[in-house]
């Protein structure tokens, strides 16, 4: 298909985003915005893009909203709770959120100024995150006493924290909230393990079927792999998803966002100074006390961080921001979130910092530095830097962390996340620990990189072109190789030639809404990073994308049939080497001058480049390493030697075949003899075929031993 051009839509390539104040440059993905303004524009009734799509599915019982932080879920609730309060017949509305700063996203607004039908109110008395007191047990009485008072009034909304619902569920029971929205902001709090009570609570009424839910998140999956909800009750749930490509492509100031990491040597406070750039707004997130990075002494580390800053003049009185002169001469207002040995100190902070007065004042303050704060729901449109430092295995935090850099506002056009990591050393005796958390650095930044793609269609070859795609001005070609975009939502139709369907209506919502959660659970398996990242050279991609993937599957789905198992598998894998092969291919281009793949169709091209026009098919994505892109954006990274530390640590780990990754190789090695009439030949020159032999004789030995051991066991 001749190469076409549009003007809206994305690129993402990988970069260097150099700190003018150094000379230091920190190895980047940078993802290129349309900024076209679909975002922020609203419609008739006031909606946003995200908001709009949410409201469609309004009558929905059992509502799952994914929109990244900054798309406005708390105003789509105020319209989906509204219409379930007037025309669905409903009682009341509880709005339930993680913390009690974050319930003042759903203060009052009046929505009717902006063309809706009824204003969202929430009576004082009803706003428990604004009562006084903590959500603990021995204090929270007078909070559940508030809720039981609240139900049986004639008010429509009530806002509390997860803590005080929770507490509020065990004492009255899940039948008091019969006939009543239940909205879960910060869904990923949630978890299916029965220890987990507000996840026992909510199965309790989704068993019951009794209320309405409408669950929010911007990151559906936990740091700890656990799922959110079991398979069973997250198929009642209707899915919305917004994701962070169409909202960052739909801003209308932000053009760019660079994702970098920045590997160091000695104390962390000597390298901030190489990547902390005072004419950025940035929030500085410090490692907790127990991290390996952490100095073991939080006020001093931020001392230190303001004293790369420039010199410290005093504190202002007004607002308790500290006063540092820099280099250049200006003088920077830091906010410091980390010091907590005076509340009444830190309350000055933060209500500075909340003042509504100054939300639009960008020099109200230039770099806010933070602990355990300044993450979840966090509110500071300017902010352009978000600084990290040590690794977060949880892709939940990274994503609110990003989420306070990815704010639209006047004259921004950039932003930017650094993770800076602590490199092994080689005099280092926990190498085995440095490489776990550099395993951990480097997972996030993958699932970042898949978080950020856009979403994908696939289907297989010549099943004809999708409403709402553009095909290119020839259109689609019956036996051709079509790659459409759908320029209103940003997704993407791509034909794959062998791919398996999926045929249960579970299995197609998940490889149309949750191809990324699958790539979290791939991403964050050790043995798949170590083997993808470090060890290239003695493994074959096969083993990662159809062993290690298909184990994930299997344990994730596993009421699901061996066909749609195999259907999720395929999706995932072509979703994750798609991205991560167009990157290569556009990096390639930007290193060699092109500009040739610029708009809508960029991420396209770069995959037209890495199939050579012709084919895409499944077999080829197979024998693609997943990491190549994660591999090149390490080397620029880290210097040879540590590189080579890193790779021979993981290498003197390596194993002989384990059983169950044998039986699944001789699995495949079955499918291999009914595609092509024969067994694998274990001398054969391709490397695959060969693995699959190696498998069966190893499972043959498994078997044999087994025997052997029953054998033995009869005799004696």
């Amino acid at each position: 298909m001749p190469r076409r051009r549009h003007s809206h839509g994305g690129r993402i390539t990988v970069t260097n985003t150099t700190n003018p104040t150094n000379s230091y440059t920190v190895p980047s993905v940078s993802i290129a915005t349309a900024h076209t303004g679909a975002s922020s524009k609203a419609n008739e009734l006031g909606m946003r893009t995200m908001q709009e799509r949410a409201y469609t599915k309004r009558g929905e019982q059992y509502l799952l909203i994914k929109s990244p932080p900054a798309s406005g879920k708390s105003r789509a609730l105020m319209f989906i709770a509204l219409d379930k309060l007037h025309n669905q017949g409903l009682q009341q509305a509880i709005v339930v959120v993680p913390e009690r700063s974050i319930g003042g996203s759903f203060a009052d607004e009046p929505l009717s100024q902006h063309g809706f039908y009824w204003d969202w109110q929430v009576a004082p008395q009803w706003n428990l995150c604004n009562a006084p007191g903590i959500d603990e047990p021995r204090v929270a009485k007078s909070k559940v006493d508030a809720v039981r008072a609240f139900l049986n009034s004639s008010d429509k909304v009530l806002v509390c924290t997860h803590a005080t619902f929770r507490f509020a569920v065990e004492e009255l029971g899940i039948d008091a909230f019969d006939n009543r929205l239940i909205a879960i902001d910060e869904f990923h709090h949630v978890s299916a393990n029965p220890d987990n009570k507000l996840g026992s609570q909510l199965s309790a009424f989704i068993n019951r079927d009794k209320v309405h839910l409408v669950a929010m998140t911007g990151s559906y999956f936990r740091g700890d792999s656990e799922a959110v909800l079991a398979p069973s009750e997250e198929n009642k749930f209707e899915t919305v998803t917004y994701t962070y490509y169409e909202q960052l492509n739909g801003y209308r100031w932000l053009k760019s966002l660079d994702i970098g990491y920045f590997f160091y040597t000695g104390r962390y406070v000597d390298a901030v100074a190489k990547v902390l750039d005072p004419a950025l707004k940035t929030i500085v997130h410090i490692p907790n006390v127990n991290a390996r990075e952490s100095l073991k002494d939080k006020e001093r580390e931020v001392n230190e961080i303001m004293s790369a800053l420039g010199d410290w003049q005093g504190v202002d009185p007004t607002t308790g921001f500290h006063l540092i002169k820099a280099k250049d001469g200006r003088t920077l207002k830091v906010a410091d979130l980390v010091d907590d040995s005076d509340p009444g100190k830190r309350s000055k902070v933060l209500g500075a910092l909340k003042d509504p007065a100054q939300k639009n004042n960008r020099d109200n303050v230039d770099v806010i530095i933070a602990l355990g704060m300044a993450k979840e729901g966090f509110d500071w449109i300017w902010c352009e830097h978000a600084l990290t430092i040590g690794y977060r295995s949880s892709l939940t935090e990274i994503v609110q962390i990003i989420g306070r850099a990815t704010r639209d506002a006047e004259g921004k056009e950039r932003s930017r996340f650094t993770n800076l990591i602590a490199e092994p050393m080689a005099d280092q005796a926990a190498v085995a620990e440095a490489v776990n958390d550099m395993l951990k650095a480097i997972s996030a930044s993958l699932l970042m990189e898949q978080v950020l793609a856009p979403r994908y269609e696939f289907t297989p070859k010549d099943t004809g072109p999708k409403e709402g795609f553009n095909y290119g001005p020839e259109g689609y070609q019956p036996g051709g190789t079509n790659l459409g975009v759908n320029e209103t939502t940003g997704q993407f139709h791509v034909e794959i030639n062998g791919l398996t369907t999926p045929q249960s209506t579970e299995a197609t919502r998940i490889c149309k809404e949750d191809l990324n959660e699958v790539v979290t659970s791939f991403l964050q398996d050790k043995t798949v990073l170590e083997r993808g990242l470090f060890d290239k050279e003695n493994t074959l991609p096969e083993e990662l994308t159809q062993l290690r993937m298909g184990k994930i599957v299997r344990e994730r789905y596993p009421d699901l049939s061996d066909v749609d198992q195999e259907a999720i598998r395929q999706h995932a894998i072509a979703a994750m080497n798609i991205t991560q092969q167009a990157k290569l291919a556009l990096a390639q281009a930007d290193a060699n001058g092109s500009d040739n793949v610029q708009g809508s169709t960029a991420l396209l091209d770069g995959v037209r480049k890495f199939v050579n026009v012709r084919e895409l098919d499944i077999d080829l994505i197979d024998r693609i390493n997943p990491f190549d892109a994660a591999y090149a954006v390490l080397a620029k990274a880290m210097d040879e030697k540590s590189l080579r530390q890193v790779q021979a640590s993981i290498a003197a780990k390596k194993v002989s075949i384990p059983e169950d990754e044998a039986r699944e190789l001789a699995k495949r090695a079955l499918q291999f003899k009914n595609e092509r009439g024969r067994l694998p030949d274990i001398n054969s020159a391709d490397a695959w075929e060969k693995r699959l032999a190696e498998g069966v004789a190893a499972l043959a030995r498994y078997r044999a031993q087994a025997k052997a051991a029953q054998g033995e066991s009869a005799n004696g």
